[in-house]
This record gives structure tokens, sequence and C-alpha cells, in this order.
């Protein structure tokens, strides 16, 4: 810029303050030397490409002289070839369409061979005719924006490195989870003479371990132990108590199958170890199964938990009554009741954990509960154990979200065409 008028009359007493003599300097530059020493680059180019104007900032991050440059060289000799491929497929397009274009990342060339990270954003000037006459191009140096998003792109790679990990970690957790739970049941029912037997265990979680449990195995040679419970809480401790209960009925069991002092030496065992410091208990049902001649005398007592489900070959279904139980390991005696019912030929026992009948559904999220777990059953009562599994899994199943707690279930049934019940029968 020219100055073109008397300067601005100085202050009274002849003073010259600070702010007037920068606003006298920026007066007293031209626009030459403010466009040739710009904080950014510009230039200028024919239709063609060739360079015809170029500032001095521009050429110092290039590393040349103006002579090398104007009329000698094309606007895509400064880039890399990167950058000619994206200049010919999209910044050339583009400008010639829309008259300008900005924003483009590209690379340019140094002449010491190195490259400068760039902003573009270019303009084509027309003519009095309206016909293109030239292109006006400002570069901005985009080598801290660069910078800025490779650290972006490291600290993302970092990011994903850790969530790939910690995918790694969470699978390897969930298989020792997965072991862990498998040791807590039986790996296989064993063949029970003149019975079926069948068997799920739900995993509402695979992250956590659940205190669901049950086990079948044989008394004597006429005679069956069965159990299934479930223990407060989740996680290593919940697990802990499992074990202990799972062996510690099972030798209660060997000593004196009664069921009810079978749930009491449980009780026992459980209010003596926890009682002085986090509280453990547990629900739990104990039966005993023995064969009396077309039939299989069952024996069972409850410790608080869901009363088991007899489906009858008449088909019927209902819950056996099993009065009095309080909760395992809570107080130091509680008194349990032994019940007993008769299974006949096409006749099964169910007896599962309170995931299956807590489990929300509907909008409403209500319970699914104890009555329409009956009336699912009863359509179930001219089936075999193993047919009562299979379609108890499915309804877990289609329970998706709404079970949120792990679930056990064991059945127990007569076939109807019964073999052999000799203690060398198979099942």
């Amino acid at each position: 810029m020219c100055r073109t008028g008397p300067s601005p009359d100085p202050p009274e007493g002849g003073e010259t303050t600070s702010t007037d003599a920068a606003f006298t300097a920026l007066l007293e530059d031209s626009a030459d030397e403010l466009y040739e020493s710009a904080p950014c680059g510009y230039l200028s180019t024919l239709m063609d490409g060739t360079i015809a104007k170029i500032n001095t900032t521009l050429l110092t991050w290039l590393g040349r002289s103006r002579e090398e440059v104007v009329g000698r060289m094309r606007f895509t000799d400064l880039l890399t070839v990167g950058g000619k491929i994206y200049h010919d497929t999209h910044f050339a397009p583009l400008l010639s369409m829309q008259g300008s274009v900005s924003g483009i990342a590209l690379d340019i060339k140094k002449a010491e061979g190195g490259r400068l990270p760039v902003l573009l954003s270019s303009v084509t000037k027309n003519d009095s005719t309206g016909r293109p006459q030239l292109i006006r191009t400002t570069v901005f140096d985009a080598s801290d924006r660069r910078a800025y998003e490779r650290e972006l792109l490291r600290e993302r790679q970092v990011a994903e490195a850790a969530r790939t990990q910690a995918e790694e970690d969470r699978e390897r957790l969930q298989e020792a989870l997965a072991v862990l739970q498998q040791s807590l049941l039986p790996a296989a029912l064993p063949p029970v003479p003149g019975m079926e037997a069948a068997s799920h265990y739900h995993t509402a979680s695979p992250d956590r371990l659940g205190g669901d449990f049950y086990d079948l195995f044989p008394l004597d040679g006429k005679r069956w132990a069965f159990f299934l419970g479930d223990v407060c809480g989740k996680g290593p401790q919940a697990a802990a108590v499992t074990s202990l209960t799972r062996y510690t009925l099972r030798a209660a069991a060997l000593h004196d199958p009664d069921p009810v002092a079978a749930l009491t030496t449980l009780n026992t065992v459980l209010h003596e170890r926890y009682a002085a410091g986090d509280p453990r208990y547990c629900t739990a049902i104990f039966g005993v199964l023995e064969q009396a001649g077309d039939t299989v005398k069952v024996e069972l007592a409850s410790g608080g938990h869901p009363p088991a489900l007899v489906m009858r070959q008449d088909g019927s279904a209902e819950y056996l009554p099993t009065p009095g139980g309080l909760l395992v390991g809570i107080l130091p005696s509680a008194p349990f009741t032994a019940t007993t019912t008769e299974l006949a030929a096409g006749d099964t026992l169910l007896l599962y954990t309170d995931g299956l009948t807590e489990a929300r559904i509907g909008e409403e999220r209500e319970l699914f509960g104890d009555v329409a777990l009956r009336d699912f059953a009863a359509d179930l009562t001219h089936t075999a154990p193993h047919e009562v599994i299979e379609a108890m899994t499915g309804l877990l199943n289609s329970f998706g979200d709404g079970l949120d707690d792990d679930t056990a279930l064991l059945a127990l049934g007569v076939p109807t065409d019964r073999p052999d019940t000799g203690s060398d029968s198979p099942t």
C-alpha cells in the first residue's frame, strides 16, 4: 500500500506515541512487500499450469529462486507423485467445474528432495469476456497440522492396540471363567437304570461366574442322589461357596442319604464357615431316587428353593409342595422337612433355579413367574426329560436381555418304555 495523504497530526506537545509510529510504519508498507513477505505462499499460474508469479515466502519453502520457477515450471512440477495424481483426478476437475476449491491437503517438493505438507486454496480469474485467464493459489504450511494428525493417528493406533488387547484379555478371561464354571458342574450326567436324566446350564453373562449348581450320583446299587441349588452372589467368592456346597452335599449323602440330614449338614458347614465374616448362604433342593416296582420313589427336601415341578403322563403339571425350609447357612440351625412322590412311566420331575421364573418379559418387564412356568410345562407332559430340557432352553433363549441371572435345569423322568431296571441295566 502506498501512502497517499498526510500523516496524522502528532498529539499536542509534539510527542509521537508508539501506536502512531506503528500506524505510520504500516502505511509505508507497499503492496509488493506485503505480498512477498506474507506468512503464506502465493502463486499465479496460467491456465496450462505455467507459474507466472510466486512470492518469496513460497520460494523460501521450496528452496528455489524465482528464475528457476517463473515461466519455467508448472504448478504440478511442485507436487509429489501422489499429489500430481490427486491434482489431475480431483483438484483440477473440481476447480474447472466450480471456479474455486479450498482446504485441499497435498505435499509439495522441496529442492533438496524433502516434502512439505500444505493446504491449497485456488480460484480461477476470468477476463472481461468471462474466459478463464489465470489461477491464483494460496498455500498454507500444514506441517503443524500434519504433525497433529500423525499424533492423532499414533494415539488412535495406541488406543486400537489397547482395545484389541482388552478384547483378547476378555476372551481369555471368559475362557478361564467357562472352564472354572464347568468344573463346578458334572461333566456329564451318569446313566440311571430305568430312568432318563437331562440338564442344562444357562450363563447370563460370560464375564462373571454364576452360583447355580446341580449333581446326580449313585448312593448304592438301588438309590441315586440328586441336588440343585443357587448360591447367593456372583464371582469367585460365590464359586468358592458353590464348590464347598457340592462336595459337602456329596459327602453328607454318602454318610447319611436322608435329604433332611444332608441339608442340615450343609447348613452347619456354611454357617460355621461364613457366620463370622461375610455371610454366605444358598438355596438348595436335595433328593433321593429309589426303584419301587414299576415306579420310582422320590424323597426330597428343600432349603428355601423354588418347588420342583412334576409333569405327569396324564397331562397334568403340578408343583411338588416342600413345606418349611429356610435358606441354607443363614441360621445356626434350620428346620427342613422331607416330602415324597412317585414317578410312573412317562412322568418327569423338573428342578430349576429362580433365574427362570424371575426373568422379565414383555414391555412392562413383568416376572415370568410360577404360573407361566406351570402352563408352559403342561404342554410338555408327554415328552422325555431331554425334550423337556430342550424346550426349556428355547424358553430361556426367548427371554433375551430379560434373563439377567444364571439358570440351572435338571430333569429326571421315567421313560414310557422302561428297560430292565436291574442295577446293571443301561439308561
